[in-house]
């Protein structure tokens, strides 16, 4: 694990942002489908991997807006739970 050595009399303050994680993310898009309802994602990286989830879950008749790192999903038309 990385870290850094800060040597100096002057505190740091400010502000770190955190991106989202995709490990994280998938799992969450894979559970919203135990109960009927929308739910939104924030944080969500730009990914191949996400990409795909948003396309699969499409398929099976999940309603999904990606847009600015932020997922809205409404599982209310889903038809099926099998993928092709």
């Amino acid at each position: 694990m990385d870290k850094i050595v800060i040597i100096g009399e002057k505190k740091l303050n400010g502000e770190v942002v955190i991106s989202g994680s995709k490990n994280a993310t998938l799992p969450v898009m894979a559970a919203v489908l135990l109960a009927s309802g929308e739910y939104v994602i924030d944080n969500v990286p730009d990914l191949n991997d996400i990409i795909s989830m948003v396309k699969l879950l499409k398929i099976i008749g999940v309603n999904i807006t990606f847009s600015e790192h932020r997922l809205t999903i409404n599982t209310t038309g889903c038809h099926t739970f099998e993928a092709p």
